[in-house]
């Protein structure tokens, strides 16, 4: 650290660095010998919940829309708050288990993630395109999602972004994985992903408000949060480093999201290690902040990845600055910090060769 460090310029980290614990029962006990990681059991009871949940609401929905003399508008807002409310959690409940073993049952874990996205509407090749892509290519330019050829600070690129995602994931994605021999991870893409679209065609044929309140509109406003979010992620690129989870990525602490979401903010400290337990990864930016400050990681406090997005399109620079965490001490300006965010944000088609010599 720079003899002028400020530790007090570090804040105290206030995310979750624990997993949630249980009384010992019945159901604790059957929960965890079915298990890979008792750590694990809040994600098993989080989807337990969610399956009555979500199956008592449609339920509802359904009953609502045919049985009770509410506008229709009624119950499919309730129910869409109901799912705004939920998803996340479950989303980045299938992230985690993605990384690392959940259930010791195979067909368990084979059907786990599909069983969320008929309930959610998160992406069926959401494992596929985040397992079999993102994390190969690391926001280089064969990542079907990479932020590099965009300004990130510009909302008509993020529209660009996305619509070319939503249209065209289904064509693109299988092409890659066939390209690169992962065949049963294009073939499971795709049979799942027409599934799914499938189930949305049969809802609005049997009732357009039911199919549109519980399928179509989870579909789209999915995908559009999702991909929102890795925007924000991977805003900023600083290429004067080799490419890695430093250089191209973004974290988030001590947010509400991180608290509800399983640390899904460390997105640094994700992509350094990707099967890191969610409960490890505030103590790897502790351990690792003087690596983290030497290579140039930018780290925002109390504001999450959307919030990111969203005042990179509006243009809210100090703000930004004001939640930039100094990880090194040094009480730079936020004139300083504005200076080098929009430097980050320039749209690029390769990662510059020299960069790997310059961050020797």
């Amino acid at each position: 650290m720079s003899e002028h460090a400020n530790e007090s310029l570090f804040p105290a980290i206030t995310d979750p660095q624990e997993a949630p614990t249980y009384a010992d029962s019945g159901l604790s006990r059957a929960i965890r010998a079915r298990l890979h990681e008792a750590r694990d059991e809040v994600f098993a009871r989080l989807t337990l919940r969610m399956y009555l949940v979500m199956a008592l609401a449609l339920a509802a929905l359904y009953a609502a829309l045919h049985f009770t003399r509410l506008p229709a508008w009624v119950p499919m807002v309730a129910y869409f708050g109901l799912w705004a409310l939920l998803v996340p959690s479950v989303i980045l409940m299938l992230h985690n288990t993605m990384h690392r073993p959940f259930f010791r049952s195979a067909a368990w874990n084979r059907w786990h993630p599909y069983t969320m996205s008929f309930f959610f509407g998160i992406p069926s090749g959401y494992r596929e395109h985040h397992m079999g892509m993102h994390h190969m290519e690391d926001n280089m330019p064969e990542d079907l999602s990479s932020t590099m050829r965009y300004r990130r600070d510009s909302f008509l690129h993020f529209l660009v972004y996305f619509g070319r995602f939503f249209a065209l994931v289904i064509i693109e994605l299988p092409t890659y994985l066939l390209r690169k021999g992962r065949k049963s991870m294009a073939r499971r893409m795709i049979t799942f992903e027409i599934a799914h679209e499938v189930v949305l065609v049969g809802a609005m044929l049997l009732d357009w408000r039911f199919g549109l309140a519980a399928f179509v509109i989870p579909f789209v406003t999915c995908r559009f949060m999702m991909m929102a979010g890795n925007w924000g992620q991977h805003a900023f690129l600083n290429t004067a480093r080799k490419n890695n989870g430093i250089a191209n990525s973004v974290s988030c602490i001590n947010t509400p999201y991180n608290r509800r979401c399983f640390n899904d903010g460390y997105h640094v400290g994700h992509h350094l290690k990707a099967n890191r337990h969610w409960t490890e990864l505030p103590g790897d930016l502790i351990a690792n902040r003087e690596q983290y400050a030497r290579e140039g990681a930018i780290v925002f406090a109390g504001i999450d990845f959307f919030l990111v997005s969203v005042l990179l399109w509006t243009g809210q620079w100090k703000i930004l600055a004001r939640c930039y965490v100094r990880l090194d001490g040094v009480a730079r300006s936020d004139e300083d910090v504005i200076a080098m965010l929009k430097d980050r944000v320039h749209p690029m088609r390769t990662w510059p060769e020299e960069s790997v010599t310059l961050a020797a």
